[in-house]
């Protein structure tokens, strides 16, 4: 693994252990709160501070999940070179693409 994926693998590992932490804390002061999910998204709708909280989750995932996955896959299936890099590019687009849709439709809900 080159020094850059490394230090991407190793940065986005910090930033998603206290992204997680903070999302499985709401979550379970929403579910003891007894809050319903139209409490839920009543309080998230339009709020800047929650859309930034997710899209830097979920640009983290984006990043950190292909360089995991790819490896694994080179280490497995011995798969290699630009169509494996290319791939991962790919997965990591589709991550963040599809993150970011579902944080921007909490947003405008």
């Amino acid at each position: 693994m080159s020094p850059l994926l490394y230090l991407a693998q190793r940065g986005t590992a910090a930033i998603l252990a206290l992204t997680v932490l903070v999302h499985l804390g709401t979550i379970l002061y929403a579910v003891r709160g007894g809050l319903t999910a139209g409490e839920i998204l009543g309080r998230t709708q339009g709020n800047v501070g929650v859309l930034l909280f997710y899209a830097v989750f979920v640009l983290a995932a984006a990043i950190h999940a292909p360089i995991g996955l790819r490896s694994v896959l080179r280490e497995w299936t011995g798969w290699r070179g630009r169509s494996l890099d290319l791939a991962m590019i790919g997965l990591s687009a589709l991550l963040a693409g599809l993150g970011l849709r579902a944080a921007l439709a909490v947003y405008w809900a």
